[in-house]
């Protein structure tokens, strides 16, 4: 991979990271002491948590994926498909720098993945 590629990816890769790593560390707040007539409002609080509680698992699981994208530019693997072993496309890696997996694996392998 071309050395200015490499040292651009890690500087979006390690931007991102330290994104995510705020988002992570961000405090969930629980829902306040429920008190006769206030159904409606526990119920929007239990709400905004859940919402919180998502939103930091999707974080956490988009984290995974950076510090491993950070881990195959160390190992020069990066832009590689981990299941094919083939390029995967610049505009790809552009969009999504943490991308693991080619389109056409991706597309076999499900979104999930």
């Amino acid at each position: 991979m071309d050395p200015a590629v490499a040292a651009s990816a890690r500087t979006v890769l390690e931007t991102e990271r330290m994104r995510l790593l705020a988002e992570v560390d961000e405090v969930v707040e629980s829902p306040g002491q429920m008190t006769y007539g206030s159904q409606a409002a526990a119920a929007s609080q239990v709400f905004a948590q859940q919402r919180d509680l998502a939103l930091r698992e999707k974080a956490e699981k988009e984290l995974e994926l950076v510090v491993a994208a950070i881990a195959r530019l160390g190992t020069g693997t990066f832009g590689r498909c981990l299941e094919c072993g083939g390029v995967i496309a610049p505009g790809r890696l552009e969009a999504l720098p943490w991308a693991a997996h080619c389109i056409d694996c991706q597309k076999l392998l499900g979104p999930g993945r």
